[in-house]
């Protein structure tokens, strides 16, 4: 949390009539605000919904022995990065790159295949599907503790809107 230095304090009955505490109320510049947590989820959503896609397109193209520029398919990776505060932008995470693995193509021996070299070896993509399925695993979970967070915060409001009745 980031607290603005110039605070005031207001009473607020912690049971109706019987007792008080005093609770700082922070300028709004100083305190991020439960809507804020909506907007933070939706970055979250939405670059873990990015990385789902490319570990699918991954996936789906694990057994292409060529792809479009006749090269063996490589797969890709999303480099996440956290948004800065301080340009104006919602805080939270975005997609700064979408990059290839440089790792080599795997070598599988089919001799009769008709992109097989001399030795018999065509080149393969370098996707390696067990660890694919961990990644989207973890996607999967990045997804759903960003919709956890959206909700959570969305009965906080209503919980908040419930004291003024």
């Amino acid at each position: 949390f980031f607290f603005s230095s110039r605070r005031r304090h207001t009473r607020y009955p912690l049971v109706t009539g019987v007792q008080t505490c005093a609770l700082p109320i922070y300028h709004r510049a100083g305190v991020m605000s439960l809507l804020n947590s909506f907007n933070i989820g939706t970055t979250g959503l939405v670059a873990q919904s990015l990385r789902l896609n490319l570990i699918a397109s991954n996936i789906a193209n694990a057994d292409t022995a060529v792809s479009a520029d006749g090269q063996p398919y490589r797969a890709r990776l999303s480099v996440f990065r956290t948004t800065d505060v301080q340009k104006g932008v919602a805080p939270g995470v975005s997609v700064s790159q979408i990059v290839e693995s440089d790792a080599p193509p795997r070598l599988e021996y089919r001799p009769g295949h008709p992109l097989a070299n001399a030795e018999g070896y065509i080149a393969m993509p370098n996707v390696n599907v067990a660890e694919q399925m961990v990644d989207m695993v973890s996607a999967s979970r990045g997804y759903q503790m960003n919709t956890d967070i959206m909700n959570i915060t969305r009965q906080l409001i209503l919980k908040t809107l419930d004291l003024g009745k």
